[in-house]
Parts: structure tokens; C-alpha cells; sequence
């Protein structure tokens, strides 16, 4: 039996887990979607592209072919770049939970599925970039934007141990790819995915709030056991 506090790598997402980024996101898909003429009004309807890779979002959504993919990710880019990437907001109390785990020298890290270079600008932009060792997402042509590719990716890069490392996600793609990884999930509820999407992946806690985030990672209590 090890508690949490034994994991000494925290990997966490960004949109969705460490920031709120449905305004910029949901208004560069309104964008892209302008271009198609496709109706795109209600940003309710978009939320499902926060947290994925935008691809997958695209086909899935609009049954778009490779090509029409490739140009409405070009499009959403046109926004995003320089307006969207800062319509985004840092969820209360995750400077507080990244100060605790950086005083308890955990090894904290970024493994997002949007491009790194977005990645950077936001987490400086929000002064968070300070607590991570590496920030690292996938690349513009959309290498590593899978999860799991990404987090395989990260622990033959840093020669990381998967069962001292803990995901922490909104979306089921965060789960997925911490299992594939044998590595510990934890849903982030207060995001883009319900308990069911993230306990079904494969979770192994689930955080309803950011608080019940931070009460897990309160190392100050041996009570919470992994088996």
C-alpha cells in the first residue's frame, strides 16, 4: 500500500485541469466553423474540444475529411494565435496547489495535447510557467497530440518512472493515456469531463473541485491509499 505523497512525478493537463480556456477555444472553432459557413452560434455545443486534439474534435464534430481538417485547424490558428490563446483563465486555487507541491519538491511537469509553443505563451502569460520542470505538448502538425503517445513520449525523455508519476485531467484522454503508461490517474471534475467519462477511463481518484484536488495532495494524511 503506498499513499500519494510517495509520487514524486505530477504531471498535469492544462485546458481544462490548470486553466479555463473555453471562451479563446470556443471562439476560434466559431471562427474556423465561419469559414465553412457552418453555424456554430451556441458555444455550449463546442465545449467537447477542449481537452482533445483538435483533429479528432473536427472530424468527430463536423465529419470533416483530412484536407477540410487540415484547413480548419489552420483557420482556428488564424484566432487563436493572437487573440484566443489569452481569452483563457487560471482556475482558483491552482497557484496555491502548485506552490504546496513545488514546497514538497515534487517534480511537476505540462503534458498537454495542444502545441507546446501555445503551451508556453499561456503558462507565462498566467505567471505559472515558474513551477513546471518541462512543459510539453504536442507539435504544430499534430505529432504527439495522443495522450498516451505523449506521456510515453515524456518518461523515455526524462527517464521517468511511470509508478512513482501521477496524470492529472479533465477529459478521458488524460486517463486513457496515464493507463497505457502505468501511470496514476486523477480526474479533474471541475473541467470539460463528468465523473463517468474520467472514472470509466480509468481514473484512479476523481476531484470534483480544485479544493478536493488540493485536500488529495494534502501529504500532511497517510489515509489515502493506493492498493
Amino acid at each position: 500500500m503506498k499513499t500519494l505523497s510517495t509520487y514524486t512525478i505530477w504531471l498535469f493537463d492544462l485546458d481544462g485541469t490548470l486553466t479555463d480556456p473555453k471562451e479563446g477555444i470556443t471562439k476560434s472553432v466559431q471562427y474556423a466553423c465561419s469559414k465553412f459557413d457552418i453555424p456554430a452560434d451556441d458555444p455550449q455545443t463546442l465545449e467537447t474540444f477542449i481537452g482533445p486534439p483538435l483533429a479528432l474534435s473536427f472530424r468527430e464534430q463536423f465529419g470533416f475529411s483530412e484536407q477540410d481538417t487540415k484547413q480548419a485547424i489552420a483557420y482556428y490558428r488564424e484566432y487563436f494565435t493572437d487573440r484566443g490563446i489569452f481569452e483563457n483563465n487560471v482556475y482558483p486555487g491552482i497557484t496555491e496547489l502548485l506552490t504546496s507541491l513545488t514546497s514538497q519538491r515534487k517534480r511537476i511537469m505540462v503534458a498537454t495535447s495542444k502545441p507546446h509553443s501555445f503551451a508556453q505563451r499561456i503558462l507565462k502569460h498566467f505567471d505559472l510557467e515558474q513551477y513546471f520542470e518541462h512543459i510539453h505538448g504536442s507539435e504544430l502538425d499534430g505529432t504527439r497530440s495522443d495522450k498516451a503517445e505523449l506521456i510515453a513520449y515524456m518518461i523515455r525523455q526524462y527517464n521517468i518512472d511511470p509508478l512513482q508519476t501521477v496524470m492529472v485531467g479533465d477529459r478521458k484522454h488524460d486517463m486513457i493515456g496515464a493507463v497505457r503508461n502505468q501511470v496514476l490517474g486523477i480526474g479533474a471534475g471541475y473541467g470539460y469531463g463528468n465523473e463517468k467519462e474520467l472514472m470509466d477511463a480509468g481514473a484512479s481518484y476523481y476531484a470534483p473541485t480544485v479544493d478536493s484536488l488540493r485536500e488529495l495532495c494534502d501529504f500532511s494524511s497517510d489515509s489515502r491509499f493506493i492498493s
